[in-house]
């Protein structure tokens, strides 16, 4: 993985992937104590930033491959991001998702035109799933974090950060990110290396999901004990990925964890203060900036995604 890969993939990106606003509040800058700046992600095409490594992804491979089609295992962000690039590219497209996932995400992913196969997290294995429907149908397994293209699409998401936080003269600043498997956030910290090295990233995880902050502090790849029972489903993973963490270790700073009550309140307070709507998993970044805050240094928090059950955004609007 390198800087290249994600110039190439901003390339590829150009005209289908938007880019989406850096946004302000002066009501967050107070509760955070520091200016505070939201990469509004939730505002991407499918509502995540997922779209950027799938179209990355999608888009790079030969028509032979583009003809047999593509498979991917998601919550629900990468499988729409996916399924949109895939339907863009006339590709077959297969979607392995947890029975558990929001059911917005299940829809929109076959409303994308792909076939969903559903799958019990706390028992089966997405990997295995993923990698016998390839092998059996000749399908490309497109993987949510661990896969170079996927990482050089969601790095383009870090050069957009360096070109507008200088429009807003910051140079130096914490970019704090929402992190699973760390494909955003390695290529985050990949683009921001190259482009804004005074910029720092640091990976949000919600609480008892913490493997990547736990990974970091121990310096080896921790797993969590468990797979389900966070209303933060898009950033839950069994542990960091082999290709992402390398990178995470050698460019960000120490993981935050929040909890789900403070990912509550973020998702209320972008409501309120942003105008902008944000799922739990994709609310943590934020939840960090506000409640977390140990430094005056400038914070940009990515809110990463905004594929919330109305009920569930019901609950976190309770909590103003």
């Amino acid at each position: 993985m390198n800087i290249d890969m994600i110039r190439a993939a901003a390339t590829r990106l150009d005209g289908h992937a938007r880019m989406t606003p850096l946004l302000t509040s002066p009501f967050l800058d107070e509760i955070a104590g520091r200016r505070v700046l939201v990469k509004a992600e939730c505002l991407q095409h499918t509502g995540s930033f997922k779209f950027r490594g799938g179209w990355s992804a999608v888009s790079a491979l030969p028509a032979d491959a583009l003809a047999r089609g593509v498979v991917a295992f998601s919550s629900g962000n990468h499988a729409q991001g996916v399924a949109m690039a895939a339907a863009a590219h006339r590709a077959p497209c297969v979607i392995v998702m947890p029975a558990d996932a929001p059911a917005v995400k299940i829809e929109n992913t076959r409303a994308l035109g792909a076939e969903v196969v559903l799958y019990d997290r706390a028992r089966e294995d997405r990997d295995e799933i993923g990698a016998r429907l390839s092998q059996d149908r000749g399908l490309t397994l497109i993987k949510p974090f661990d896969e170079p293209l996927v990482i050089a699409g969601q790095g383009t998401c870090g050069l957009e950060i360096a070109a507008q936080a200088a429009e807003h003269d910051i140079t130096e600043a914490q970019v704090l990110v929402c992190c699973g498997g760390g494909g955003l956030t390695s290529g985050i910290a990949l683009a921001l290396a190259a482009e804004a090295p005074g910029m720092r990233v640091h990976p949000c995880e919600p609480q008892g999901f913490d493997d990547v902050t736990r990974s970091l502090a121990a310096g080896a790849i921790q797993r969590n004990n468990q797979m389900s029972g966070s209303i933060c489903d898009a950033i839950i993973t069994p542990q960091p990925g082999d290709i992402t963490f390398p990178i995470m270790q050698a460019h960000c700073g120490p993981g935050i964890v929040v909890t789900e009550d403070e990912c509550l309140r973020a998702m209320a307070l972008a409501y309120e203060r942003l105008r902008i709507v944000v799922e739990p998993g994709g609310a943590a970044a934020l939840a960090a900036a506000l409640f977390h805050s140990d430094s005056d240094t400038p914070v940009i928090a990515v809110a990463t995604g905004g594929n919330v059950d109305a009920a569930l955004f019901k609950t976190a609007l309770d909590t103003l």
